[in-house]
């Protein structure tokens, strides 16, 4: 475990390399989502496989999250591509990267792809999109009902979920209860500054989005490969929003693809 300190907040970094002392082909950086989320859903589904394939992995808890720093306020999407950046400059990473963001992590990740076009060699949205104003409006709902039926309701909610979906399940939603309580996240997000069209437009990086079948943000894929110059859409049948967990082979197989230039055979509706 490290803690860097990027003069702004104190982030929890792991990072792993080929085994064996083998060269490194690339850098992958990994962005995971909001609030139940850490850098733990990586960790343990497809860094590894991306260690092994050669890549140096780097991968963070954002800022409120896992056992990073949780400041009181600071949480905008401008707050959340800030740290990426400075956190790959106290690493020394400078060359070109390749993103990776699993779903609000992905609206990160492309964020920072926009702001610095030279320092992205791709990005892989997962169950994720642009900053758009749509987006904005969404995430506000989902971050109100986190804030009204969560972090002010804590003790019913908790048993609900405890009977429902287990203890290690209510554990993490107490920890979003926490952050959604004692931070300005709720309201910072969806006060975020979103991108232009022609700022999502400017992004030239080849961009893979890998959706779950059941998603309802597996409508986006049309949308985001008529809007990019170079980018490919995957589906995975029978998968919702936690497409990077239940199917991590999957996934990282077409994030590994994309890497080395190359479209996987036999792929589950590749479009």
């Amino acid at each position: 475990m490290a803690m860097v300190d990027t003069g702004a907040v104190r982030l929890h970094v792991q990072r792993l390399g080929p085994p064996g002392g083998r060269p490194v082909t690339g850098t992958a950086v990994l962005v995971h989502g909001l609030l139940t989320d850490s850098l733990a859903s990586y960790y343990f589904t497809v860094a590894p496989a991306f260690a092994a394939a050669g890549l140096d992995v780097v991968m963070y808890d954002l800022r409120g999250h896992g056992r990073s720093e949780r400041p009181a306020d600071g949480y905008t999407l401008d707050h959340g591509i800030d740290d990426l950046e400075a956190l790959l400059d106290r690493l020394s990473v400078t060359g070109p990267v390749h993103l990776v963001g699993n779903s609000y992590g992905g609206t990160i990740a492309f964020g920072y792809a926009a702001r610095h076009p030279e320092r992205a060699a791709s990005v892989t949205l997962i169950e994720s999109e642009p900053a758009t104003a749509a987006w904005a409006v969404k995430l506000g709902g989902i971050l109100r009902r986190v804030v009204t039926e969560l972090a002010h309701n804590e003790p019913d909610a908790i048993a609900w979920i405890t009977a429902h979906r287990g203890h290690n399940t209510a554990r993490l939603a107490r920890g979003a209860a926490r952050l959604a309580r004692e931070t300005t996240l709720g309201r910072d997000i969806p006060a975020s500054r979103v991108l232009t069209e022609d700022e999502i437009r400017a992004v030239r990086c080849p961009v893979l989005g890998v959706y779950g079948g059941d998603s309802d943000l597996a409508d986006l894929a049309p949308w985001l490969e008529s809007s990019l110059p170079d980018c490919r859409t995957v589906v995975i049948p029978g998968h919702e929003h936690s497409v990077l967990v239940e199917a991590a082979g999957t996934v990282g197989g077409h994030v590994l693809a994309l890497v080395r230039g190359a479209v996987p055979t036999g792929a589950a509706e590749a479009r």
